[in-house]
C-alpha cells in the first residue's frame, strides 16, 4: 500500500466518524428537546411531530405553532489496536487512538400552521453529521503501514527497530435539512401527510503525514544508528521508489452536494390511542470535491470536480402512544434504515446486511398543570459486518437513555430540557492481514486486532410557543 492510499483511508474514516448522535449511519433523528427527554416520539401529536409524525399535526389547535431547540453533543471514539510493529514507536504493541467530536450548537426549528383540516409544516435542522472531529495522533491505518518500515529496512540488511511519524487529521461534516409539507385530516381517525426534504451536504478534511523517521544503523549513511528521515536514508541507499512512499503528504479538501427526498406519513387516532407512520425515501446525491491549493495527497478521488456517492438511506418509522391516565402517557416506536440500498463512498454499503433497526419506548407524566417529567430508551442494532468496520468509520450496537421534563411558563409557552447518553457494545475485529510490510512483493502480511468503542452525551433545551 502506498502513502497516498494510507492518507485516503484516514479521510474515508473521517467521513463516517462525525456524529450522527441518534439514528442511522448518516441520519440524526434527535431533532428536538422532546426526543432527548422522552426518546419515543414517533406518535407525537405536539409540534415536534413536524419531524417525527407530521401526519399527526392535524390534532393541534388552529393557529401557528413553533418549536426551537438547541442541542450540545459530545462524542469520543477510541480504537485499541494491537499490532506487533507498533512497539517500534513507544515500546508497546498495543496503542489507543482516540478521536473527539464536539458540537456545542445544533439548532433545529419546527413550525406548523393549522386551519381546519389542513396543516402546512416545516422543519429546519442538521439532519446528519453535525460536528467536528480531531485526531491528534492519527489512526491505526496511518501508523500500521509506517510501523513496518523497520522490518522493510532490516530486510535490506540494515538493522532498524524504531520509527516515528507526525500524523494529524481534522474533519467536519454537516447535512443541513429543510423539510416542507402538508397534512390533511381525512376524518376524525385518519390523517395523511406528503412533503419533501432538501438535504445539503458540507464536509471538510485537513490533515497530513510527515516527518517519518527511522533509525537504520548503516556504516556510511547513518553510522550512529540515530533517528533520521526515512526519505533521506532511502534516497541515499538507492531506493527512490520506497522513498516516495514515505514522502510528506497533505490534504485540504471540501465536499459539497445536495439532494431531495419525498416523505409520506399516516396517522391513526382513536380515543386514547394514537399511531403514527412515516416513510422517507432515499436521498440520492453525490458530493463534489474541491481541493485547496492542490493539496489532495495525490488521491484521484479528492481532486477538483470528482464526485463521490453520499446517499442518505431511506427510513421507515412507526410509533404508538396511549394515554393511560390523564397524567400518564406511554409511547413505543420502531425505526428501520435501508442502509444497504444507499450508495456510499468506497462501496461500503456492500458490507451491511440490510440496515439499522432501532427500538424505542418512553413515558411522560404530568405532575400538575405547570410541570411534567419524562424518560425513555432506545436500542440500536446495526447490520454492519467486520469488513465495514475500519478505523473510526465504525458503527457499533448501543442502548441509550434520555430523561428530562417540561414546564409551562405561560398558557402557550413551554420550555423543554433533556439529557441523553448512550452506552456502546465494544466490537473486536481480528485481522490476519492487518497490514503488509512496506515494499514487500508479493505482500507479506502481519496480523493485528482492533477493539472499537465509543461514548456519546447530548444535552438539549428548547421552547415551544403558539398563537
Amino acid at each position: 500500500m502506498n502513502k497516498a492510499k494510507l492518507l485516503s483511508l484516514c479521510v474515508l474514516a473521517l467521513s463516517g466518524v462525525l456524529p450522527a448522535f441518534a439514528g442511522g449511519i448518516l441520519t440524526n433523528t434527535n431533532q428536538s428537546a422532546h426526543f432527548i427527554r422522552m426518546v419515543a416520539r414517533d406518535a407525537s401529536l405536539q409540534i415536534d411531530a413536524a419531524y417525527t409524525n407530521p401526519a399527526g399535526l392535524v390534532k393541534l389547535e388552529d393557529g401557528f405553532h413553533f418549536s426551537f431547540t438547541n442541542q450540545s453533543a459530545f462524542q469520543t471514539r477510541t480504537i485499541t489496536s494491537t499490532f506487533a510493529p507498533f512497539a517500534g514507536f513507544g515500546d508497546n504493541a498495543t496503542k489507543k487512538f482516540k478521536g473527539t467530536a464536539s458540537a456545542p450548537i445544533i439548532p433545529s426549528l419546527q413550525a406548523a400552521y393549522k386551519t381546519g383540516k389542513w396543516v402546512l409544516s416545516g422543519n429546519i435542522a442538521v439532519t446528519g453529521g453535525g460536528g467536528k472531529a480531531t485526531f491528534n495522533d492519527g489512526l491505526p491505518s496511518f501508523e500500521s503501514m509506517i510501523a513496518t518500515m523497520p522490518l522493510a529496512i532490516s530486510a535490506m540488511g540494515v538493522p532498524t527497530d524504531k520509527y516515528s511519524v507526525d500524523a494529524y487529521m481534522r474533519g467536519s461534516s454537516f447535512i443541513y435539512g429543510a423539510q416542507l409539507g402538508g397534512s390533511y385530516a381525512i376524518n376524525d381517525m385518519f390523517s395523511a401527510y406528503a412533503g419533501f426534504r432538501l438535504n445539503i451536504v458540507n464536509n471538510g478534511y485537513e490533515g497530513y503525514l510527515k516527518n517519518i523517521k527511522i533509525n537504520p544503523k548503516h556504516p556510511l549513511v547513518n553510522p550512529t544508528g540515530g533517528m533520521m528521515l526515512a526519505t533521506d536514508f532511502l534516497t541515499a541507499a538507492g531506493k527512490p521508489e520506497m522513498a516516495a512512499l514515505v514522502a510528506d503528504r497533505e490534504i485540504d479538501n471540501k465536499q459539497s452536494g445536495w439532494g431531495v427526498a419525498p416523505i409520506l406519513g399516516l396517522n391513526f387516532n382513536y380515543k386514547a390511542l394514537n399511531i403514527g407512520m412515516k416513510y422517507e425515501f432515499k436521498t440520492s446525491l453525490n458530493v463534489e470535491s474541491k481541493t485547496v491549493d492542490g493539496k489532495d495527497a495525490g488521491l484521484a478521488q479528492f481532486k477538483d470536480g470528482v464526485n463521490t456517492p453520499h446517499d442518505i438511506p431511506a427510513l421507515f418509522t412507526v410509533g404508538a402512544s396511549y394515554q393511560i391516565t390523564p397524567q400518564l402517557l406511554a409511547s413505543v416506536g420502531y425505526h428501520h434504515f435501508f442502509d444497504s440500498d444507499a450508495d456510499m463512498a468506497d462501496d461500503k454499503q456492500k458490507f451491511i446486511n440490510g440496515g439499522t433497526n432501532e427500538y424505542l419506548a418512553g413515558l411522560e407524566f404530568r405532575v400538575n398543570k405547570m410541570f411534567l417529567i419524562s424518560a425513555g430508551g432506545q436500542i440500536t442494532r446495526y447490520g454492519v459486518t467486520d469488513d465495514y468496520q475500519k478505523d473510526l468509520s465504525f458503527s457499533i450496537n448501543s442502548y441509550s437513555i434520555g430523561l428530562g421534563g417540561a414546564v409551562n411558563v405561560a398558557k402557550n409557552v413551554m420550555i423543554n430540557i433533556g439529557y441523553f447518553w448512550t452506552t456502546y457494545s465494544d466490537w473486536t475485529k481480528e485481522n490476519s492481514k492487518y497490514a503488509a510490510v512496506v515494499g514487500s512483493n508479493p505482500p507479506v502480511y502481519i496480523s493485528g486486532k482492533d477493539v472499537f468503542s465509543r461514548t456519546n452525551k447530548v444535552f438539549a433545551a428548547g421552547v415551544d410557543f403558539s398563537f
